[in-house]
């Protein structure tokens, strides 16, 4: 039975469409595999990971990156610019919710729910069972309370960081402060904070309260940073056009 020139047509319009969407997709891996290659390169030296890839798999331009957890804010800006700074490259996010500009600069607007916090912890101090990062039974109820502050900045940053007093080496006063600032951090998860906003570290002695002697127990403390991000509005093209 002879084909009608229409459906001829219309098969060979399917035809040529896949063609250039299958050639499409073969470029923009080809692109960004050449960025995750030269990403990987650059951040060699940092526990920084870039990905060029959407959630569902799709080549991408805009990396998200991971990796990092215990850096501070300065060292994270450092490695998105890194990142920004390499020719191709559009937007990034970082995979725990925070998003960084095209040059890596990120802006932060305090939230209230940071006083509401302050408040709390004024008085009263998140305890842990000595030498351990295990919380006692009053810091479970204080942190029902803290909980409860932080849930109308849900969608925030939410940095955690732990602190020691000076007693005992500093590389092992290091690790119980972040052990002890993951263990508030798992502790707001299960009460329902989501993780992605959760950002815990710890700097062990290295930051004693004003005024105190860095061997006061008082040093040992949780302090909490509730921020938000001005979002960066990525461009629908991944692949740049040419120049």
């Amino acid at each position: 039975m002879p084909v009608r020139p229409s459906i001829a047509i219309f098969a060979g319009a399917i035809g040529s469409a896949a063609i250039a969407l299958f050639g499409a997709a073969n470029t923009a891996g080809d692109f960004a595999a050449n960025l995750d290659d030269r990403a990987s390169e650059a951040l060699a030296t940092t526990s920084v990971r870039a990905s060029f890839a959407t959630l569902n798999g799709w080549p991408s331009r805009h990396p998200s990156l991971s990796g990092g957890e215990y850096l501070d804010e300065a060292s994270r800006v450092k490695a998105a610019q890194i990142v920004a700074e390499l020719p191709g490259v559009g937007g990034i996010r970082w995979v725990d919710g925070t998003m960084a500009a095209e040059q890596g600069s990120r802006s932060f607007t305090p939230l209230h729910c940071q006083d509401d916090v302050d408040a709390l912890l004024r008085t009263r101090t998140i305890r842990f069972e000595e030498s351990r990062s295990e919380l006692d039974g009053a810091s479970r109820e204080l942190l029902d309370e803290v909980e409860a502050a932080l849930r109308p900045c849900v969608g925030s940053i939410i940095a955690i960081t732990g602190h020691t007093d000076n007693s005992g080496p500093e590389p092992g006063n290091l690790d119980l402060s972040r052990e002890r600032a993951d263990s508030v951090r798992n502790a707001l998860i299960r009460r329902g904070i989501p993780r992605d906003g959760l950002r815990a570290t710890g700097v062990g002695s290295s930051q004693p309260v004003d005024g105190l002697d860095p061997a006061d127990p008082a040093n040992r403390r949780i302090e909490f940073s509730v921020i938000a991000t001005e979002p960066l509005m990525p461009t629908p093209v991944d692949t740049p056009g040419a120049r």
